[in-house]
């Protein structure tokens, strides 16, 4: 297969979502040949835009949902590409009385991947909305940071001058010519503050391998992206009242570099 240039990776994602082997692309994806290629193109109906976006789903029932974020994809925002306005041709309708149009009831930075939560009725939405108010819902996360870490760890260092608090353990480490060591670190953020496991990582000198934001002078990996997945939410069903566990596989990204997974 030949490998298209950036200029016409650049023009197919003008034009819809280009995934490679199942992964929405961005301009920084690397292809190297032999890659599957989709693309998908929003279409006109009756005057309106629709939005053409393969979905994993991870769970689904009549009031809620969770879904595989891919990353490079805003999950809402004032644009067509969003994963909000790809849920109503990517999950069933509820035949609930109260039934909407489904609404994600939390946000994933727009470089991470893993489960997102989506509310399919409108007292499914608030009930969920609850729930995470209530830190009812137990998430956690898995990154991998670079250089010498602590086998596991608290962090509370405030962030926007609000209190903040990440707990983390390691459970992998390789060696690393660039980085000194790479580590697969299970997070579990115990408050709900902006980019706050990020910030976090990057307070105790461990930032998040592919952050260029939130990371150490000269240390920074491109064209690989964030590996920052949300590896599974546990919650008690609003409706149901059944115990939810609902996870999502790690990116392939991040087996490639502790190949014992």
């Amino acid at each position: 297969m030949e490998v298209p240039t950036k200029s016409a990776l650049k023009k197919a994602l003008k034009k819809g979502y280009l995934t490679i082997n199942g992964v929405i692309a961005t301009t920084a994806t690397i292809l190297y040949g032999g890659e599957q290629l989709c693309l998908s193109i929003p279409e006109e109906e009756g005057g309106t835009t629709k939005l053409i976006l393969p979905i994993t789903i991870l769970y689904e029932d009549e009031h809620l949902a969770a879904i595989h974020k891919p990353a490079g994809i805003l999950v809402s925002g004032n644009r067509l590409k969003t994963i909000a306005n790809a849920l109503p041709q990517g999950l069933r309708q509820s035949t609930l009385p109260d039934a909407t149009t489904p609404q994600p009831v939390h946000r994933l930075d727009y470089a991470t991947t893993g489960v997102l939560l989506i509310g399919k009725t409108r007292s499914s939405i608030r009930a969920l909305n609850r729930l995470f108010e209530q830190k009812a819902i137990t998430k956690t996360y898995y990154a991998v940071t670079i250089k010498a870490i602590m086998p596991h760890g608290e962090i509370i260092s405030a962030i926007d001058g609000k209190p903040s608090r990440s707990t983390y353990e390691v459970e992998k480490t390789v060696p690393s010519e660039r980085f000194g060591f790479l580590n697969l670190v299970l997070l579990k953020p115990q408050t709900g503050r902006r980019h706050q496991l990020r910030k976090h990582l990057q307070s105790i000198g461990n930032p998040i391998l592919g952050d260029a934001t939130y990371s150490l002078e000269n240390l920074i990996l491109k064209g690989k992206g964030l590996y920052l997945h949300a590896h599974s939410l546990k919650f008690t069903h609003p409706f149901t009242n059944k115990e939810m566990f609902i996870q999502d596989d790690l990116p392939q990204k991040f087996k490639r570099i502790f190949h014992t997974l």
